[in-house]
C-alpha cells in the first residue's frame, strides 16, 4: 500500500504558476499511490488560485477518477462580498474504499505576547481506509506556521487523537445494528501524514511520538534509518520563511504498523510546490 503526503500550496509552484494537473501528474510520477493527502488546498479564493479553477475540489474529482475525494476545511467563511463560501484544509482521496471519515478540530490558542501575528484554525482529516489487511486509520494535517503555543497545542493533541483511537480500538463500544451506533472499524494501525511545521528535532516532535499507555506514534523515518539527519522538504529551492533547508513534512505511524514499513522517499528535486512531497510504502 502507497500514500503520498504533499502540501501543493494551492497548487503553486516555484515559477508562480497554479496548476493541479502538474501536481498530480508528478505524484503519479512518484508512485502508483493508493492514496494522497493533501494540504493548503483552496475553494474561492481567488487572491491564491488567479485565472484558474477557484474550486480545487473539483478539480481534484477530474482528475483523480476512480479515488474518492474527502475535504476537510480547516477554515470555511463568508466571502467579504457576501456572495460564496471560501474554504482551504486538507484533503484525502483514496482508490481503496473508505470505511469511515472523521474530522477534528484542533486546538487554537490565541498567539502569545503583545504583538500580533497571523494564525487560523487547523483541523485533522481522519479516514479509515480498508488495507489489504484489515482497517488502518490514515490521518493527515496541516500545523500552524506563525503562532507557536498553537502549533504546541496541536502536536499534543495528535497524540491525544490516536491514543484514544487505539483505546476504542482496545475495548470498543457495545453496537446497535442498523443506527448510527452501528459497529464502526476501529483499529490500532494509523498513520499521520502532512506538514507541521517542526523540525525532527523540536519539542514539537517530542511531543507527538511520546509514549502513552495504548502505544504512541513513531516517526516512519526512524524505523527505516535510525540515526540518520531527517531529509528537506521545505526551503530546499525558497528561501523565503528562512534561510536553511528543513524537514517538517512526516509520516508517524503506529507501533503496529512499524513491520509493514518498507519504504520512505523524500522527492528534492520537484519545484511544483514550496514543499516537497513525501511517499510511505506498507507491506501487504
Amino acid at each position: 500500500m502507497k500514500i503520498l503526503t504533499w502540501n501543493v500550496q494551492w497548487f503553486k509552484g516555484l515559477d508562480e504558476v497554479v496548476d493541479a494537473a502538474r501536481v498530480i501528474k508528478h505524484a503519479r510520477s512518484m508512485s502508483d499511490f493508493d492514496a494522497i493527502c493533501l494540504q493548503e488546498v483552496a475553494v474561492n479564493y481567488k487572491d491564491l488560485t488567479g485565472a484558474t479553477e477557484p474550486d480545487q475540489i473539483k478539480a481534484l474529482k477530474a482528475l483523480l477518477p476512480g479515488f474518492e475525494v474527502i475535504f476537510s476545511p480547516a477554515v470555511d467563511e463568508l466571502s467579504p462580498c457576501g456572495g460564496f463560501r471560501r474554504q482551504f484544509g486538507n484533503v484525502i482521496a483514496s482508490r481503496v474504499p473508505v470505511r469511515q471519515i472523521q474530522h477534528f478540530a484542533l486546538p487554537h490558542p490565541p498567539v502569545e505576547g503583545a504583538e500580533p501575528k497571523p494564525s487560523m484554525p487547523r483541523i485533522a482529516l481522519d479516514c479509515t481506509l480498508q488495507a489489504p489487511w484489515g482497517p488502518v486509520r490514515l490521518m493527515t494535517t496541516h500545523l500552524e506556521y506563525y503562532n507557536v503555543a498553537a502549533r504546541h497545542a496541536q502536536a499534543r493533541a495528535l497524540r491525544e487523537l490516536h491514543l484514544h483511537s487505539c483505546a476504542l480500538a482496545a475495548k470498543p463500544p457495545q453496537p446497535k445494528p442498523g443506527s448510527p451506533y452501528e459497529t464502526k472499524p476501529h483499529t490500532m494501525d494509523a498513520l499521520l501524514c502532512g506538514d507541521f511545521n517542526f523540525e525532527y528535532d523540536s519539542t514539537e516532535h517530542a511531543s507527538v511520538v511520546e509514549p502513552g499507555a495504548a502505544g504512541a506514534w513513531v516517526n516512519a523515518w526512524d524505523l527505516l534509518h535510525p540515526g540518520k539527519p531527517y531529509p528537506a522538504t521545505f526551503r530546499i529551492f525558497d528561501r523565503t520563511y528562512g534561510p536553511e533547508p528543513v524537514g517538517c513534512d512526516f509520516f508517524f505511524v503506529s507501533p503496529s504498523l512499524g513491520q509493514r514499513v518498507q519504504s520512505l522517499v523524500v522527492d528534492q528535486e520537484t519545484q511544483a510546490s514550496d514543499h516537497q512531497p513525501v511517499v510511505i510504502n506498507l507491506q501487504d
